[in-house]
């Protein structure tokens, strides 16, 4: 059985332009909801910041300046349907700085990107999208690999044929 807990492979796709990632945006934008969270994982440039970026242009906000938030920690945008936090947690050391981040207030009802997801531990939600970037074959080009439960399968099915 697929629950929340069971990560599935939702799909892998190659983004070979700026366009590219804009789909993607826009289709994630599509299903985004309250207490949904997005884990962005993959090496420096690999494409987190423009992903979060296209997000929030696509939910409304065509020319917000959307800057990493690595020194800051975390950025919020108040969108019509909800608040969206973007935290880069590169620099934190344990899941208990990400906590005086507000990141539970975040994780209680808003929409929730987070870089380097990693360092949160088993504090992250089990029942997250996971977005794997990284470089693809040719300079230029990103490669995307989506996985989570099987809700987020099947929201993102999409995506995913």
């Amino acid at each position: 059985m697929n629950g929340p807990r069971t990560i599935i492979p939702i799909g892998a796709l190659l983004l070979d332009e700026e366009a590219a990632t804009g789909r993607l945006a826009r289709a994630l934008a599509r299903v985004l909801a309250p207490g949904d969270v997005v884990a962005l994982s993959g090496p420096l440039g690999s494409g987190k910041t423009a992903l979060v970026r296209a997000v929030v242009r696509a939910l409304g906000r065509p020319d917000e300046e959307v800057p990493s938030p690595t020194f800051t920690l975390v950025q919020t945008y108040d969108l019509a349907d909800f608040t969206l936090w973007h935290f880069d947690l590169y620099r934190i050391e344990s899941p208990d700085e990400a906590a005086e981040l507000g990141i539970e207030d975040a994780l209680a009802g808003g929409v929730s990107m987070i870089e380097w997801p990693e360092r949160l531990g088993a504090a992250l939600p089990p029942g997250c999208l996971r977005i794997e970037l990284d470089f693809g074959p040719r300079r230029g080009v990103r490669r995307a690999v989506l996985s989570g439960s099987a809700a987020w399968a099947e929201r993102l099915r999409d995506i995913a044929a």
